[in-house]
């Protein structure tokens, strides 16, 4: 019985030290204070605060979910709705939104009920974080801290994106992406080598590596190798008959020619 008092006693000084939630207040203002980090095109705080329609959105967001989660569903649905009228983004009031989340232009973003978004997540126009079944309970994904998702992605189902992790624009992800990977294509697949930093170089404390455009391509370095495989195939095969090497312009495959060779990227 002791041992179950000091227990409890442990856990509520753990959650009396615990620093206290942040207030709608402050969240508006972290809110408007990364965009400034993430889009060179911000100007001013006003001019961010009157034009800026993932803000609004956010914004708008914040209170829904409190009502939401206060059982006033009603009122969090026309909330959310009004959101949607304003901005043309449509964020769910039983989303669950992290610190300094950022919406670029906002245009056609759907965010689901049991969507769950941790802090410093970015996301570009036209992603959809939706579910992929009719039952109830979880079925929308979660992304960890970090994530930067490009224009028109899809996420879909009761998946986790890790932290730091980058999806590539218009991609279709239906399977776990795990941290600080970048997952591109339909359906998604992982490319690229592991990075641990949510940052690009930046020594800011939420810096975030936005450098979504520089997304390898998986098919054009397969293409590449074999090229390169091919090359070094048919060297041998002339070093063994003792042919002489091949003269710029001539095509060992079809003896085509020096159009086929520029058309192929040889020769």
């Amino acid at each position: 019985m002791s041992h179950d008092l000091a227990g409890a006693l442990q856990l509520a000084l753990a959650d009396a030290a615990a620093e206290p939630p942040p207030g709608l207040l402050a969240l508006a203002r972290e809110d408007l204070g990364c965009v400034f980090a993430r889009d060179p095109a911000a100007r001013s705080r006003l001019e961010v605060l009157l034009t800026y329609p993932g803000l609004h959105a956010i914004l708008l967001h914040r209170p829904a979910h409190a009502l939401w989660r206060r059982g006033w569903r009603f009122a969090a649905r026309w909330l959310a709705w009004l959101a949607r009228l304003l901005t043309n983004v449509d964020i769910h009031p039983g989303a669950r939104i992290g610190r300094r989340f950022f919406i670029d232009h906002g245009a056609g973003v759907v965010i689901g009920e049991t969507a769950e978004v941790g802090d410093d997540v970015t996301l570009y126009h036209g992603v959809t974080l939706g579910g992929t079944t009719w039952n109830k309970g979880k079925r929308h994904p979660t992304l960890g801290s970090g994530v930067v998702v490009g224009a028109g992605a899809k996420i879909l189902g009761a998946i986790t994106v890790g932290d730091a992790a980058r999806i590539g624009a218009n991609s279709v992800v239906i399977r776990e992406v795990p941290a600080g990977r970048t997952a591109i294509g339909i359906p998604a697949r992982l490319v690229g080598e592991t990075s641990t930093r949510v940052g690009a170089g930046d020594t800011a404390i939420h810096a975030i590596n936005l450098d979504h455009h520089l997304i390898p391509d998986p098919v054009g370095k397969a293409i590449q190798c074999l090229l390169d495989r091919i090359d070094s195939l048919e060297s041998e095969v002339r070093e063994l008959r003792g042919l002489p090497p091949p003269q710029r312009g001539s095509c060992v495959a079809c003896a085509a020619g020096e159009l086929c060779c520029e058309e192929h990227g040889r020769g």
